[in-house]
């Protein structure tokens, strides 16, 4: 049960990030009162540097606070670069690149489309962890995995937006790098459950966030433009915040991970679009269709079957 509600806790700061990148990239009214946002456009080069921020902040800030969550973490980071802990150094560090990735692609596509519906495009990404699970681990899904794995598909599609001869390709994109986003993450999340096996979730995650700092850095000098116009102060306040969120959601979700393993922990993650939905409703009065909602609820509710099932196997 503590796995479920860490996992559920850590969808809800993850929430957040989500809008909190939604209005960096498009202006709104904030809880019907005053307007702000659309402070960069939704482009590769963009994600990139919102992410340098946000990691710029969050890397010293968990550093830390590390210590104070698990004392021996840089004495396991320092073990690290034994000839014995190579392999999973490197895992450590690979799932820093896949973080990198996910983020750079769930970027574009909040930016692009409407943020609970590239959420629960994003959320897709359960079926895929499944069946990683399944080819790595061996852990073969149920016949209600199976189901709730059709069910989240269903409620995906039934998400998707209207295309039109304006907006055509614009959506297209975005549709695509949501589900790309949460194939990367799928990856990232059957890694992680491989290296908790041996090493603790705080300096995974600290390892996992310093490379995507460095990613981000890198990618920023391959793909520099001109950046002398942005508002930099409001795009640093928005960065401060997504870190903070980013640190309290991905370190709750792999605690969750190592508590109740991959799959269960990415699906129970699948009710993440609904609130998504809410929050942005109620922050910035983003709506979907009847179509778009059901879609939205399937997807919920699915996860709402999964955690009934690890109730019963209990």
């Amino acid at each position: 049960m503590l796995g479920f509600l860490i996992v559920l806790l850590s969808s809800f700061f993850f929430c957040f990030q989500n809008v909190i990148v939604r209005i960096l990239f498009n202006e709104y009214t904030i809880l019907g009162e005053f307007q702000t946002g659309g402070f960069v456009t939704p482009t590769l080069e963009n994600s990139f540097l919102l992410m340098f921020m946000r990691m710029l902040l969050v890397v010293p800030l968990m550093a830390f606070l590390a210590p104070k969550l698990y004392a021996p973490v840089w004495h396991d980071v320092g073990q690290l670069r034994t000839a014995s802990n190579r392999l999973l150094l490197l895992q450590s560090a690979g799932c820093g690149g896949l973080m990198f990735l996910y983020l750079a692609l769930l970027y574009i596509s909040i930016g692009l489309i409407p943020t609970g519906i590239a959420m629960t495009l994003f959320f897709t990404y359960p079926v895929f962890t499944a069946l990683f699970s399944w080819r790595w681990f061996g852990d073969r899904p149920t016949v209600l995995r199976w189901s709730v794995m059709g069910f989240v598909l269903v409620g995906s599609a039934l998400t998707m937006p209207q295309f039109n001869a304006a907006t055509g390709n614009t959506s297209l994109v975005g549709i695509v790098t949501g589900v790309a986003s949460g194939i990367t993450y799928a990856l990232y999340t059957v890694v992680a459950q491989k290296s908790f096996e041996k090493l603790h979730p705080v300096p995974f995650t600290w390892i996992s966030f310093a490379t995507t700092l460095v990613l981000s850095t890198i990618s920023l000098l391959l793909w520099h433009g001109q950046r002398t116009e942005l508002l930099w102060l409001p795009l640093w306040i928005g960065g401060l915040l997504s870190a903070i969120v980013t640190f309290a959601g991905h370190l709750m979700n792999n605690f969750g991970i190592r508590l109740i393993g991959a799959t269960s922990a990415s699906m129970i993650g699948a009710s993440n679009p609904a609130l998504t939905v809410i929050l942005a409703w109620l922050l910035i009065q983003e709506t979907l269709n009847p179509v778009q909602i059901t879609g939205v609820l399937i997807v919920t509710l699915s996860v709402a079957l999964l955690s009934q099932e690890h109730r019963s196997a209990k």
